[in-house]
């Protein structure tokens, strides 16, 4: 009787799931097809590879095709169907009209995070979105040039001792500099990484992302009982203890700080994000010290890891072409002159072709390389087109800032020269930091922090590539791999030397 029973509910089970499967199944026959093979239960989970490298070059295989195709194509991972986006056109649609992530992959990401605003649902993000907003404005975060400086002068200091040689990895001196900066910031303490590198948050969140990068792109990894019994989740878990004791402590001595200016009627000087936040969310009941904690990291992650590789493409770029660096060198030279002072916020608008080689290098080496979305109700694209409740939407940025329909022929050079020539064809040609309701409130904070590290940095160093770099590759792409952010596979690696006779 039990099998029988049994029998009976997973046929009703398959009957169900198919029947609200047919109009997903509908939409996928009337995509361009992928052209490459789906297998039984694993869909095309297979094209990621094994590696995370191996798992960016499946990423960019899939921009290509669908670029190949118009700008669209889908792919199965296990029965869940992802139309992969590289035109602008449907982009503007689904990310102004979806809010809603990609609720498969934001959960295995909040499994370290919480609920912090970028990976929250809507309904938890949409009430804090309003909390953070004013904390994100331009004067704040003119306030916070200062620190970029003091800590960019810092970092410029302790490169002197790799002057000279054949080849140096910049990774690990563009994220102390980020990370002490965001700490200072956000949280208003020293924490020095610059001369103390092996900070527990740090690497916690280092290896956290290498993890996560390849669950998310492994559906056989995705039940958390089964993922907390391996040793890639019990490491998950380890860095998110970490991470949690080292966030909490600063909360609760923040919260400390506070009530005790308060009771003394004394003014908070000098606000720090947390500040902010507290201040802020104090308006509509508070943040409780979880909400805090899940904010903070959010910032502290985003806001670190986010500056720091794009100051390390830029750095990159700029050492394999000589030329668009002596431009940047000759621009600092007519704000700076021969001073020697830190940058301040009034500086930073008059960077602009700085910022044009920034916005060229975060086009061709997006920090965040793909961004999900997923419908919660029918959404009619600009091909006429309706994509049903449940299809997720993955947006890959190699291709949509690659595309040569709204770039040109030239779409795959490194050429800054492009961001003055009038308008961009599309609003969301380029979309670095997303767009729409939920774009990264931190891109300012991010191109701030980066145009800070590289104008004090250019003007005492000139960027070379290593030494041992075959000269006909220097202008080749650079080889990448997803960890949740697109990293440089050689570690941001060039060689310094002095600019004058110091």
């Amino acid at each position: 009787m039990f099998w029988l029973l049994l029998f009976i509910a997973v046929c009703i089970w398959s009957m169900y799931y198919k029947w609200e499967g047919r109009r997903i199944r509908k939409i996928h026959s009337q995509l361009p097809k992928l052209g490459f093979m789906s297998y039984p239960i694993i869909g095309h989970a297979y094209i990621f590879g094994k590696t995370n490298e191996e798992r960016m070059d499946g990423l960019r295989s899939l921009a290509k095709r669908a670029i190949e195709l118009g700008g669209l194509t889908s792919l199965w991972m296990v029965n869940r169907l992802y139309i992969c986006v590289c035109d602008p056109n449907v982009a503007e649609v689904v990310l102004k009209y979806c809010p809603d992530k990609d609720d498969t992959t934001m959960r295995l990401l909040r499994s370290f995070s919480g609920n912090g605003s970028i990976f929250a649902t809507v309904n938890i993000w949409r009430p804090r979105r309003k909390v953070l907003a004013p904390v994100f404005s331009i004067k704040n975060l003119q306030g916070f040039v200062s620190e970029f400086a003091r800590q960019a002068t810092i970092m410029t200091k302790l490169l002197e001792q790799e002057v000279g040689r054949n080849e140096i990895s910049m990774w690990n001196y563009f994220n102390t500099y980020t990370f002490d900066a965001i700490c200072k910031n956000s949280l208003g303490i020293e924490i020095n990484s610059q001369n103390n590198r092996h900070h527990p948050f740090l690497q916690a969140f280092e290896d956290v992302s290498r993890l996560l990068a390849k669950r998310v792109v492994s559906p056989w990894l995705y039940l958390d009982f089964i993922y907390g019994l391996i040793p890639e989740g019990k490491k998950v878990a380890y860095c998110r203890k970490v991470a949690y004791e080292f966030v909490d402590n600063i909360v609760r001595l923040k919260r400390e700080e506070l009530a005790t200016l308060k009771s003394n009627n004394e003014p908070v000087e000098n606000k720090t994000f947390l500040d902010m936040i507290i201040d802020s969310s104090s308006k509509i009941k508070g943040y409780s010290d979880v909400e805090v904690r899940e904010e903070v990291i959010v910032i502290m992650s985003a806001g670190s890891d986010t500056s720091a590789v794009g100051t390390g493409y830029t750095a990159v770029m700029l050492s394999r072409y000589p030329e668009v660096q002596e431009k940047v060198y000759q621009e600092l030279e007519e704000v700076f002159g021969n001073n020697s002072r830190p940058v301040t916020a009034a500086d930073l608008p008059k960077l602009v072709y700085l910022e044009a080689v920034v916005k060229e290098t975060l086009r061709l080496y997006p920090p965040v390389p793909i961004y999900v979305r997923e419908t919660h109700s029918d959404c009619k694209l600009p091909n006429g087109l309706t994509v049903p409740k449940g299809v997720a939407l993955l947006f890959l940025l190699h291709g949509m800032h690659r595309n040569p329909k709204y770039w040109g022929d030239d779409a795959e050079q490194f050429r800054p020269e492009r961001f003055f020539e009038g308008s961009l064809r599309h609003p969301v040609q380029f979309i670095p930091f997303s767009y729409s309701v939920r774009n990264c409130l931190g891109g300012t904070y991010a191109l701030m922090s980066i145009k800070t590290a590289m104008a004090t940095m250019l003007r005492r160093y000139r960027l070379l590539p290593p030494a041992g770099l075959d000269p006909q590759k220097i202008k080749e792409p650079l080889p990448v791999s997803y960890d949740i952010m697109m990293r440089h596979v050689d570690n941001y690696t060039l060689r310094l030397e002095f600019r004058h006779n110091d």
